[in-house]
């Protein structure tokens, strides 16, 4: 629906002029369906209203971080308390020890914890200290997996060269026979290997791992000497506090978090066990900003928000609601759909879509209707989200099948 005095189109022209692209990386709502807002006025608990004043119930949750909701009073009460003290300062202010310590409590293999400002940061310091470690090259990941923006793993090579990717070995997820192959091609000189909490390639159904998969990631990384890496920057806090391969009774020797650290405040972390804290103390990691104090103040207050509430079983819940009911939706509307992945970070993907014609119209009608969706990424629930958020987005979720019924 076009609109008078439209505030986002507006704002879109503007950036244009004076940003490349309108708006850089993965928040730039030209990728979209459209009706799609690019900005928005504010946001509270599991809702957003756009520069246009439309109020949508929020199913990507910042694209991750809001793990207890938009403006958690909790939270930003830490928040506000240490910004009154500082923030930035010369040195760290002590909250960063606790912080420390209480990821130190609360994840399973962690006897350490560094910090930084996004996942990007905490990904490529975990390889860094595994190479110091291991004084080895080679970091197998899997195909198509994303790890970060920088050059050793963005998904665009605008800019990148060969030698950034150079000690790159790719195997197939889930594969055995890929991984063990990947592991010999290293030839000794293996330093890490990445692996994220499920896959989650763009536009494919999510797949978590196998306890087997799992399980030989760990020996082929004992046999060879190197690190195994988790990258929980996505999932991290949402399907396990202790660590989302812990279940698995798989236990990585660093871990990458980043997104719901802090609910929503610039926050990475790297934990590590005993054996990578040399190497982590040798490595030249830092940046102005990475001990301002007022996001450590902010993840604190997280962390023990989602101790208290039990965060991941509310959220599994609250997604398991919302599967049942798309699925119900799906079928009273004789469409087929593939819903995969953790219920915390569903993705719904409808049968033999493959230029992604259904999923925009989805999208596009549940977001007239109210419910912000997403047609090819997974999407996120928070603690914020509540029974009767869900009925509502299923509501109008049924705009969104009647529209693609109606192809």
């Amino acid at each position: 629906m076009a609109l008078l005095n439209d505030k986002d189109a507006a704002l879109r022209e503007r950036a244009a002029r004076v940003i490349p692209g309108g708006l850089w990386g993965h928040l730039n709502a030209a990728k979209l369906p459209a009706g799609y807002p690019q900005y928005f006025a504010s946001a509270e608990g599991c809702r957003l209203t756009d520069v246009n004043g439309r109020t949508y119930i929020d199913f990507m949750c910042a694209w991750g971080p809001m793990v207890l909701g938009h403006r958690n009073p909790v939270v930003e009460a830490a928040a506000a308390r240490q910004a009154a003290l500082g923030d930035a300062m010369n040195g760290p202010a002590p909250v960063l020890v606790e912080l420390a310590e209480t990821l130190v409590d609360m994840v399973a293999h962690a006897d350490w914890a560094m910090f930084q400002k996004n996942g990007t940061d905490a990904t490529t310091l975990c390889v860094t200290v595994a190479r110091a470690k291991t004084r080895a090259r080679k970091v197998l990941v899997a195909r198509g997996a994303y790890h970060g923006a920088a050059p050793w793993c963005t998904p665009s090579l605008a800019g990148v060269t060969t030698e950034d990717r150079l000690h790159l070995i790719h195997f197939d997820w889930n594969d055995l026979a890929s991984l063990r192959a990947a592991a010999a091609e290293a030839q000794g000189d293996l330093a890490a290997i990445l692996v994220s909490a499920f896959r989650h390639d763009m536009a494919r159904p999510l797949e978590l791992p196998t306890p087997e998969f799992a399980a030989e990631a760990r020996a082929l990384a004992d046999a060879a000497g190197a690190a195994l890496i988790l990258d929980d920057v996505r999932a991290g806090f949402r399907l396990d506090l202790a660590g989302s391969w812990e279940p698995l009774g798989v236990r990585p020797d660093l871990t990458a978090f980043s997104k719901a650290i802090a609910n929503g405040y610039a926050m990475g972390a790297v934990t590590g066990g005993d054996a990578y804290r040399e190497a982590a103390t040798q490595v030249y990691a830092t940046g102005s900003f990475w001990c301002g104090a007022v996001a450590m103040a902010a993840a604190l207050a997280t962390l023990r928000e989602l101790k208290r509430l039990d965060g991941p079983a509310h959220m599994r819940a609250m997604g398991e609601r919302l599967r049942a009911g798309l699925a119900a939706g799906a079928a009273r509307h004789g469409l087929a759909i593939d819903q995969s992945g953790p219920p915390q970070m569903p993705l719904m993907l409808f049968a033999g879509d493959t230029d992604s014609r259904m999923g925009d119209a989805f999208c596009s009608a549940a977001l007239e209707a109210g419910a912000y969706f997403h047609p090819r990424h997974n999407m996120f629930l928070s603690c914020a989200h509540t029974e009767a958020d869900i009925d509502a987005a299923l509501l109008a979720a049924e705009a969104g099948f009647a529209a693609v019924a109606a192809l």
